[in-house]
């Protein structure tokens, strides 16, 4: 597969975080896509269907929903890019963290604490108290 990261559109790096924008929610109902921001559950499903991955982008799931799954999605070991990948700062994937695995050991996230898209290692998840449990990865079926 081509670099993911490389395939990114610019404007995608301008999505800002707002976590009132999630799936379901009456905000993205109301007015769809990302130009008035989203979640990161939100941008992940987004950045699937980017690639074709489809499946997940009308779906409105939130963490603990993506984490059930076993229709659409299935847990893996291994993670490859376009999985998904779930933290927490507990073992629970109520309210988990989704990102998007772009190469080995580096996620694509929407991130609220920088307020946009970002890169980091998986080391970087795991010094943050809020990231520091790995739940697990996702991979469309």
């Amino acid at each position: 597969m081509a670099d993911v990261l490389a395939r990114i559109p610019s404007d995608m790096w301008a999505i800002p975080y707002v976590g009132a924008r999630f799936p379901g929610s009456a905000a993205v109902r109301d007015r769809p896509g990302l130009i008035d921001g989203a979640n990161c559950q939100l941008f992940a499903y987004a950045v699937l269907e980017l690639f074709g991955v489809f499946g997940l982008e009308s779906a409105a799931w939130r963490s603990s929903d993506l984490w059930a799954d076993t229709r659409l999605t299935r847990r893996v070991a291994v993670a490859q890019p376009l999985d998904l990948v779930l933290f927490n700062a507990i073992d629970e994937s109520w309210g988990a963290h989704v990102g998007v695995v772009v190469e080995e050991g580096r996620i694509l996230h929407l991130c609220a604490e920088v307020g946009r898209p970002a890169v980091w290692s998986m080391a970087e998840f795991a010094a943050r108290e809020r990231y520091r449990t790995l739940l697990g990865f996702k991979r469309m079926r």
